[in-house]
């Protein structure tokens, strides 16, 4: 029979393999996981900094899915003022060549073309909303459809967008305001439109009328560019406002990662360490317990 001595010791060397198998499977647990701990309160004093870094991380993460749209935003509006400033150069060239030469064949197919092009980027939509007119949805901020409808449509007609900016909040303290309106970007533009809508269909020769109008067009246009340019050099800031705040989000975020990672990660290279340790510790108690279990009198006598 078994010895009563080793009842006590029986015991001991349960309580004991069963630490070492709580110990292995927690091991196992952050092998196969790669976290430290399974819940906060396994974090200790650690616990409140990392859930305030997940905090902040998830408020990155909102931020950065703004600042992705605004810089969107901004660069389609680039794109458009950039496209209207090149239709404007290629029809104040073609405008001044009719004049110095006086052969107007095709004019007047290119001013209709840039006109298009003018009334097609002003009334633009990103997501089925109107790029430049502000905060208004139900409407288009280009009114005129043709050529000949801007000769008797003046540009307070011509013009429904408010004056209605954007606002993007970036971070804590740091707000963005942009967009452009279809009145600040074509106003001044549109005034040689009308020049050369009221000017009358062009022939392949051109009168005297249709020569000073195409020669105060000129004028306007340049007049028109000025602005245009300005309009999108302030566009073009904000673009570079929104690349040094992304730059510093993304630093900010990767700090709160380097928090969050140090006080959940698990030491993989440790893990598989103490994995070792407490496997053969464990195969050490279930030795020592077997012995313990084949003691008895008769075998000691």
């Amino acid at each position: 029979m078994n010895r009563v001595a080793t009842i006590p010791l029986q015991r001991t060397m349960a309580d004991a393999i069963q630490r070492a198998q709580q110990n292995l499977a927690k091991t196992q647990t952050a092998l196969s996981t790669g976290k430290k701990a399974q819940d906060y309160a396994s974090l200790g004093t650690e616990a409140v900094r990392t859930m305030s870094a997940h905090s902040m991380l998830a408020k990155q993460d909102a931020q950065a899915v703004v600042s992705k749209h605004v810089t969107t935003t901004l660069a389609i509006y680039d794109a458009h003022v950039t496209g209207i400033d090149n239709a404007m150069i290629d029809l104040r060239t073609q405008l001044a060549t009719a004049i110095g030469t006086e052969d107007a064949a095709g004019l007047q197919h290119t001013i209709e073309g840039a006109f298009e092009h003018f009334r097609n980027s002003l009334n633009a939509r990103e997501g089925g909303v109107s790029l430049f007119a502000g905060s208004r949805s139900d409407v288009t901020p280009f009114v005129p459809q043709t050529l000949a409808d801007a000769a008797a449509t003046p540009a307070t007609d011509a013009f429904r967008n408010d004056d209605v900016q954007a606002v993007a909040y970036l971070a804590e303290g740091t707000k963005v305001t942009y967009g452009l309106t279809a009145s600040d970007v074509g106003a001044e533009i549109y005034e040689a439109f009308r020049t050369l809508a009221a000017a009358g269909p062009i022939g392949e020769r051109l009168t005297d009328a249709q020569k000073t109008a195409l020669q105060d067009a000129v004028a306007q246009i340049d007049t028109g560019s000025v602005g245009l340019r300005s309009v999108n050099a302030e566009n073009g800031r904000r673009q570079a406002r929104m690349e040094v705040l992304g730059e510093r989000a993304e630093q900010r975020a990767l700090l709160l990662k380097d928090i969050i990672s140090a006080n959940e990660d698990a030491d993989l290279g440790q893990v598989a360490v103490d994995l070792a340790q407490q496997k053969a510790t464990l195969e050490a108690s279930y030795s020592v317990f077997a012995q313990l279990t084949q003691l008895n009198l008769t075998r000691y006598l």
